[in-house]
């Protein structure tokens, strides 16, 4: 049954691979529970596909845009928790760099204008410098 009723499916649309494409986007319509056209006769999905197309019981454009719609690719998904999670700043440093991030939070210098002693203008200069003066 399926040889004639790809013969009459050629008649209906003349390029083969199109064909192919179509039958079997309507055969996985069918397989997610589309209303079928015809009696099934006990056949398959790919074969009520391919007898819906001969006796043009379904639109074509309908067919073709479910297909463009199922082959279009979908946009990227965002990165999973734990992908986000790795891209957070931790406090370890494991490069060897120096997180100054941390240090100029903990070390606030005075504002000016304040009354500070010799010591704090001292301390202020050591932070700045990391220990490096010698």
């Amino acid at each position: 049954m399926a040889r004639v009723t790809v013969e009459d499916c050629v008649e209906k649309i003349p390029n083969r691979f199109q064909l192919v494409l179509l039958a079997a986007q309507r055969a996985r319509n069918l397989s997610r529970g589309e209303e079928i056209t015809l009696d099934r006769d006990n056949d398959k999905n790919p074969v009520v596909a391919l007898r819906e197309i001969a006796d043009e019981t379904i639109p074509l454009e309908k067919l073709e845009q479910d297909l463009i719609k199922s082959l279009s690719r979908a946009p990227e998904p965002e990165p999973a928790d734990e992908e986000v999670l790795d891209l957070i700043p931790t406090d370890q440093n494991i490069f060897g760099l120096q997180d100054i991030s941390a240090d100029e939070e903990a070390q606030q210098l005075p504002v000016e204008g304040e009354d500070f002693s010799p010591d704090d203008i001292e301390a202020a200069i050591e932070a700045e410098l990391g220990g490096r003066r010698r």
